[in-house]
């Protein structure tokens, strides 16, 4: 009996230790990864880098979204003739977009290296939304707090849950 209680203390004790190195194995794996930030990539026209770190940035935003995947919007920082068909293309969509409505548990996202022209599409494309249209959506501005408020200012008649991150 002796000895059927040491095995079994024995079997315990390897138990608990194996379970106490996995959960430090698993939380050093977890923590760097969980950390771990795009960074903000300093050249507009890095259209790589802007959609690695505005895409992370989204991901970490999502909270009260219960649709499959979000409506991301990213708006070209360029002048050149192809970036402002890009954006306008991009316009287009959103008015549309916003002119059948949205299904409430949806997100939309709008992110772009140039914080001003991303205002400027949002605000252009909901100056003719329906007061109240978009109960239950919410909308992610990613840019720069001095333009915050005229997108909260054409957003908020519309009853979206307006959620602003700074670059």
């Amino acid at each position: 009996m002796r000895k059927f209680a040491l095995i079994a203390a024995l079997a315990l004790a390897a138990t608990l230790s194996l379970s106490a190195c996995n959960k430090q194995q698993d939380d050093q794996q977890a923590g760097p990864a969980q950390a771990q930030q795009v960074p903000k990539p300093t050249n507009p026209n890095d259209a790589k880098g802007w959609n690695d770190y505005l895409g992370d940035l989204v991901q970490k935003n999502l909270q009260g979204m219960t649709a499959s995947q979000p409506f991301a919007y990213l708006v070209d920082a360029g002048d050149t003739d192809e970036a402002k068909a890009n954006n306008q293309r991009q316009l287009s969509n959103v008015q549309d977009s916003v002119a059948r409505g949205v299904l409430p548990g949806n997100l939309m996202a709008f992110a772009g290296a140039n914080s001003g022209k991303t205002a400027d599409l949002l605000v252009a494309a909901f100056k003719d939304a329906k007061p109240g249209s978009f109960k239950d959506v919410i909308v992610l501005f990613i840019g720069d707090k001095a333009d915050e408020q005229r997108v909260t200012d054409v957003i908020k008649p519309t009853g979206a849950t307006f959620h602003f991150v700074a670059m």
